[in-house]
């Protein structure tokens, strides 16, 4: 057996990486608790590995998943390539790498948090999502069923993530920093246009009064408003629907109820109606 300065004599497989990242994939949220959030999936997860590096000596396992047992969280689209890392470097440098391996979940779990869930708990639903409700309402399944492919294709790379993580080691951490944060801001813009683009066919709204001078009918939405800017009602009611999202006495819930009871009241009084 080596020591602990030069690592640990037994190698992970590609076996045991399949067997931690598919642990991982179905009990991520497993032991989720506010004191320390995803440290018991973490662990769990995680454990075949150490009990197989350090299979010599317990208190070295006891010490490592005490370690792992820190408080964690980030997300769970990311959490894999953390993991990763925290292999490569127990298996290069042993126990001494506890320092690093904290060191290394504590930096990256904050800036992989944000970069995973706005890539993919809002930028990727909100392009596929709104292509599929756009398509469903025209009777088409297709948006569906790329929407479906997606989630798989996001499963499959959440599945290999590990392993490439692991071979990678330190090196991800200055290598994929850069490459994230353009991703991100690239898939950020493509879903403004494509949820932008949407928004004139999904909010189907209009002003229905005419103005009658004369002989001549005036018809505000066709006559006036499409004439300064083509779907304004839609677009001011979006805006409006953001800004409200932007206050801090206000969540996606209210919002919604507020939209709810406006529309009755607006559509009542004859102010709005849905365009033919």
């Amino acid at each position: 057996m080596m020591n602990s300065d030069e690592g640990t004599a037994n190698k992970l497989t590609k076996k045991d990486l399949r067997q931690i990242s598919v642990r991982y994939m179905f009990g991520g949220q497993l032991g989720w608790n506010y004191e320390r959030m995803m440290n018991v999936a973490y662990t769990h997860a995680i454990y075949p590995a150490i009990k197989k590096l350090y299979s010599n000596d317990d208190e070295k396992v006891k010490g490592m998943l005490k370690t792992e047992m820190q408080f964690f969280n980030t997300s769970p689209f990311m959490n894999a390539l953390i993991m990763g890392m925290d292999l490569a470097l127990q298996e290069k440098n042993g126990y001494e790498s506890k320092e690093a391996v904290a060191a290394v979940k504590t930096s990256l779990m904050g800036p992989f948090a944000a970069i995973g869930d706005s890539l993919f708990g809002a930028v990727i639903p909100a392009i596929f999502g709104a292509l599929a409700a756009y398509m469903g309402q025209e009777g088409n399944p297709t948006g569906v069923i790329i929407w479906l492919i997606a989630a798989v294709a996001i499963l499959i790379m959440r599945y290999f993530q590990l392993p490439f993580a692991y071979k990678q080691g330190e090196k991800l951490v200055s290598n994929m920093t850069g490459l994230l944060q353009d991703l991100t801001q690239s898939a950020t813009l493509l879903g403004v246009f494509v949820v932008g683009g949407l928004v004139p066919s999904v909010v189907n709204v209009q002003v229905p009064f005419q103005l009658t001078i004369g002989e001549k009918v005036i018809a505000i939405q066709a006559d006036m408003l499409d004439q300064i800017l083509p779907a304004m009602v839609p677009i001011v009611l979006v805006g409006l629907a953001y800004w409200l999202l932007g206050r801090k006495s206000l969540n996606s819930t209210r919002v919604i109820w507020i939209f709810l009871f406006l529309s009755i009241i607006l559509y009542a009084t004859g102010l709005l109606d849905v365009a033919g």
